[in-house]
């Protein structure tokens, strides 16, 4: 007999996941040049060359045991170093290698964060309209999903639907920006906003409350937009990342979690991340992709046919 949730999780199988099925069989009678699939994120811009001359250097220059073994369960130390470095310039922010564990992609960094928060029973809120993929993730962790809404037209998070959504079984509030699918930034009037409410329930509560910002999409902005920096806004804050996105390195599975060292319990949520990176069977980010973002820390896709688009 097998799991009854994963057979009730394989009956509502994903419908993205459906539709990029669908266009690979239409690719095939009618030729890939004739379907456009865009159901699923894979970018249809070339990785940076300097991806690929790391990729060459490593190899060359390194032996295969020091490319490909393994390491502290965070990720390499050096590597966590410069991504700490990098925010630190571009956020004038205060992080360092402690802050910061590689992970397999956002969806493993999401993963590692929700295993290390939550308790069966524990709330988890998404602003709609939000990544489907969010509901397993916190179902993964036996915790509930509340869902709060936005703005009909602004697309930006309704602070009075948030707040309806919190109580004190809240151990967490998701958001996504730029977010996906509407493409909404949240400005920083919304992330005080969000913090405020936050705060107060915290106090209200007696508890910690986390807020969890997904941005893998952090770089594909327009009309000279920023996205601000949550960690200058609230304290118990995850920044969840991943070069999915801006690399388009999306089956490379490399990204980070970032936590401030001013949020509540902050030791004891990098030991936990870094034993959930192990225990969930991820062990480590991918070692040879750690070490070309180490390189090419920075470097992005040229968005340009975005924009023009």
């Amino acid at each position: 007999m097998l799991s009854q949730k994963m057979m009730s999780i394989c009956q509502g199988n994903s419908t993205i996941r459906a539709m990029f099925e669908e266009g690979k069989r239409l690719s095939q009678i009618y030729g890939a040049d004739n379907v456009f699939d865009f159901s699923i994120g894979n970018p249809n811009l070339e990785t940076p060359d300097c991806v690929k001359s790391s990729i060459t250097n490593i190899l060359d220059k390194q032996s295969s045991l020091d490319v490909h073994s393994y390491m502290n369960n965070s990720g390499y130390e050096f590597v966590r170093k410069k991504i700490a470095d990098y925010l630190n310039n571009f956020y004038h922010s205060k992080l360092s290698q402690e802050n910061i564990v590689m992970t397999c992609g956002a969806a493993g960094g999401l993963n590692i964060v929700l295993k290390s928060l939550l308790n069966a029973g524990d709330e988890v809120v998404v602003i709609a309209p939000y990544f489907g993929e969010y509901f397993h993730y916190v179902s993964n962790f036996d915790g509930i999903l509340k869902v709060a809404f936005a703005d009909s037209k602004t697309f930006q998070p309704n602070i009075e639907s948030l707040e309806e959504q919190i109580s004190p079984k809240t151990k967490a509030v998701i958001i996504n920006t730029p977010n996906n699918p509407t493409g909404a930034i949240y400005s920083e009037d919304t992330l005080k906003s969000i913090a405020e409410l936050l705060y107060k329930k915290q106090k209200e509560y007696n508890t910690s409350i986390y807020l969890i910002s997904d941005e893998p999409y952090k770089e594909i902005v327009y009309d000279n937009c920023n996205v601000p920096f949550i960690f200058n806004f609230y304290n118990n804050s995850f920044i969840v990342y991943s070069y999915s996105k801006s690399l388009s390195l999306p089956g490379e599975r490399i990204g980070w979690v970032a936590i401030p060292s001013e949020a509540d319990q902050f030791e004891d949520i990098t030991k936990c991340l870094n034993i959930a990176n192990r225990i969930l069977g991820f062990v480590n980010a991918p070692s040879l992709f750690q070490q070309v973002i180490g390189d090419v820390i920075g470097t992005e896709i040229n968005t340009n046919i975005y924009k023009e688009n």
